[in-house]
């Protein structure tokens, strides 16, 4: 199942993710495909800029619960839990996603529906997001369960004390309120959206290809010197791996199995009142 397609539009090129009934949750093909795409599109002269987008009502709901709890459940049954093992695991994702930010051509993200939990992972590493008004960002496996792979990425949108505010309570994050902090760097109607990333992206295209490389390793010298995102990585996917394995996250998974993922998560986000369970979600 493909969970990543390309399509080049002059020195443009769309990765978009086109797994719509799935709400473009991650999955392991997804991961192989992002990273091997980037890094032909990185060796691809004739491409200047790279945009992801997505098909459907979401960008991406996150890691699709429905087989990576299953994984823990087994794993918990054969074997003890090894922190390594798992930091190789979620380091492999972490890798996948940083490739938006390292890759030496500009990255744009254009944002419609849920941009949450891992979802973020992926957006929060282009260059420049833009959101429909649709658009709903958050990190609620702060609450059980998960860490932020690259946390450095929040802090570097938002600052730090948004980032606490955000992350310490893994509230909703609407669109207006998105661009307000600066998480995203415009906000427009979803009918837009695709018209104004394209039209960005062309723009960027204009320039030689060159100045683009070498623009982007300049801006991305001070991200690293300010964040130290290696460092940053590797705290994110250890907690990240250790959080699943607290008491709270093993009744979380051993809960799962009982009632269903999408039923967890209700529960875990019913005391918020948000995401699928705030009265406006539809859901």
């Amino acid at each position: 199942m493909r969970a990543l397609r390309r399509e080049d539009k002059g020195a443009v090129a769309h990765l978009i993710l086109c797994r719509p009934d799935e709400y473009n949750t991650i999955i392991p093909t997804l991961r192989d495909e992002l990273s091997a795409m980037i890094d032909a599109i990185d060796a691809d002269d004739r491409i200047k800029c790279i945009l992801l987008r997505a098909e459907g009502r979401a960008f991406c709901a996150g890691f699709g619960l429905d087989w990576s709890t299953a994984d823990q459940a087994v794993e918990a049954k054969s074997r003890a839990w090894d922190s390594m093992h798992d930091l190789q695991g979620i380091g492999a994702y972490a890798a996948a996603f940083s490739k938006l930010h390292t890759c030496l051509k500009p990255t744009i993200a254009a944002v419609h529906g849920w941009c949450v939990a891992g979802g973020t992972d992926l957006a929060l590493n282009c260059d420049i997001i833009l959101c429909g008004d649709s658009a709903s960002f958050g990190y609620p496996p702060s609450r059980v369960w998960g860490i932020p792979e690259q946390p450095w990425l929040w802090v570097a949108r938002i600052g730090l004390q948004a980032a606490r505010r955000y992350l310490l309570t893994g509230d909703q994050i609407n669109a207006k309120e998105a661009a307000r902090l600066g998480l995203v760097f415009e906000c427009v109607d979803d009918d837009l959206l695709l018209q104004r990333a394209e039209s960005l992206a062309q723009r960027i295209a204009i320039l030689p290809l060159n100045q683009l490389r070498m623009l982007k390793l300049v801006l991305n010298d001070v991200a690293h010197r300010a964040y130290d995102p290696q460092t940053s990585r590797l705290l994110g996917c250890l907690f990240d791996g250790v959080a699943r394995h607290t008491e709270e996250g093993i009744d979380f998974v051993n809960r799962a199995s009982q009632v269903g993922w999408r039923e967890v998560i209700r529960e875990r986000d019913r005391p918020f009142a948000d995401y699928g369970e705030s009265l406006d979600s539809g859901s």
